[in-house]
């Protein structure tokens, strides 16, 4: 297989990415910077780690596979000979774990001083909780995030590992290296970014803490605007057990949906918070006489701000995200299209995951201008699968 580095398509084609692989937010951030045309190599353990490779990864697409046994000497060598070419490196290893391999922010520098070193963790490089092992659920509890979330007033639910891993994560990543990126082309010298989860999912929760600070927040579910607290911003089931979404917060926006939903005669007002509960069941009973496809014929692309709750596997086909190709089957894969999206310079889906760590080793070293490929791979430096 001819791997080929330097063509993305996307705005960042030309700019040259080392990934420590990792798992989780690590490796969505060099997704993006993949899909957005970046060359990146991932340095993978040989054998892979939990969760981190195989061909349905999509996390891992978009970029070559190098296998280095980062215990070796000369696998050690090896990237910071990638370094020395690169303007970023991207590493979510525990506090204290690279420098030990030889690989920390300064060893990189000294090889690079232009150098912008990511660093994604979910405590953050210090701290009291810094050294200790966690995962998305308690970074979004101790931010605040958490508590408010769901319309269960007994308990919160988390949204799987959307919030912490790759809202607060992954994307406070990227725009913490293509920020210290453009800084460094200004400046000619590198920076480190301590991304932390938390740090990122309590920005993403500056809303919230402007309510609280105005005093129009109640810290308990369902009993604000966007928390379920409102009739008018809520799930409904239908008839067939599917549900609806409804967000018709502006006045204009819920004359429409009360008009739509055949209800605009009954419904209390918008804001007369002492008949809340009643007209919560006068738009649920009335959600349950169709089914959800009846009410998306009803609602389809009109002001009432109401949506159907799909699955993935039947998102691709809302006629909105296939119009616009926002899901799309590549490599035999179903998955997310490059987001966002660019005028001039659109990105494309490049390699798809690698089926195994090292799936591109020889190829990609080489690509980046390692010479000594035959030698490492005779070591065991390096490991072509």
């Amino acid at each position: 297989m001819s791997v080929e580095l330097g063509q993305g398509t996307g705005p960042l084609r030309g700019i040259r990415v080392v990934e420590i692989a990792g798992i989780g937010p690590g490796p969505h951030a060099c997704q993006i910077l993949a899909d957005l045309g970046a060359d990146v190599v991932r340095v993978e353990r040989p054998g892979g780690q939990l969760l981190a490779g195989g061909p349905h990864n999509l996390l891992n697409r978009g970029r070559p596979s190098v296998a280095l046994d980062l215990k070796h000497p000369d696998a050690v060598r090896t990237v910071l000979d990638l370094v020395a070419g690169a303007d970023l490196l991207v590493e979510g290893m525990r506090p204290g774990v690279a420098e030990r391999l030889g690989l920390g922010p300064d060893e990189c520098r000294a090889v690079n001083p232009r150098l912008v070193y990511g660093r994604m963790t979910g405590w953050g490089q210090d701290g009291p909780w810094a050294h200790a092992a966690g995962h998305d659920m308690n970074y979004i509890a101790i931010t605040g995030a958490l508590h408010g979330l769901g319309q269960d007033k007994q308990r919160p639910h988390f949204p799987t590992n959307l919030v912490g891993d790759f809202g607060g994560g992954s994307t406070y990543l990227v725009i913490g290296l293509l920020a210290a990126l453009l800084e460094a082309r200004v400046s000619g010298e590198g920076q480190v970014v301590d991304a932390a989860i938390v740090d990122g999912t309590a920005h993403l929760n500056t809303m919230t803490a402007a309510f609280l600070a105005a005093g129009t927040y109640k810290e308990e579910r369902a009993a604000n605007l966007l928390d379920g607290g409102a009739p008018f911003y809520d799930l409904y089931e239908t008839a067939d057990g599917r549900h609806m979404t409804v967000g018709a917060l502006e006045p204009q926006f819920f004359a429409t949906f009360t008009e739509l939903l055949g209800i605009a005669d009954r419904a209390p007002g918008q804001f007369d918070l002492e008949r809340y509960d009643e007209l919560r069941a006068l738009i649920a009973d009335t959600f349950r006489t169709r089914t959800q496809a009846e009410w998306c014929a009803v609602f389809d692309g009109t002001d009432a701000c109401v949506a159907p709750v799909l699955p993935l596997s039947e998102a691709r086909h809302h006629p909105h995200l296939s119009a616009r190709g926002t899901l799309v089957e590549h490599d035999g894969l179903l998955q997310p299209a490059p987001a966002p999206r660019f005028s001039r310079t659109r990105p494309e889906l490049g390699l798809p995951p690698a089926p195994e760590p090292g799936a591109h080793t020889r190829e990609a070293l080489l690509a980046w201008g390692v010479t000594d490929v035959d030698a490492l791979l005779a070591s065991g430096a390096a490991v072509q699968a």
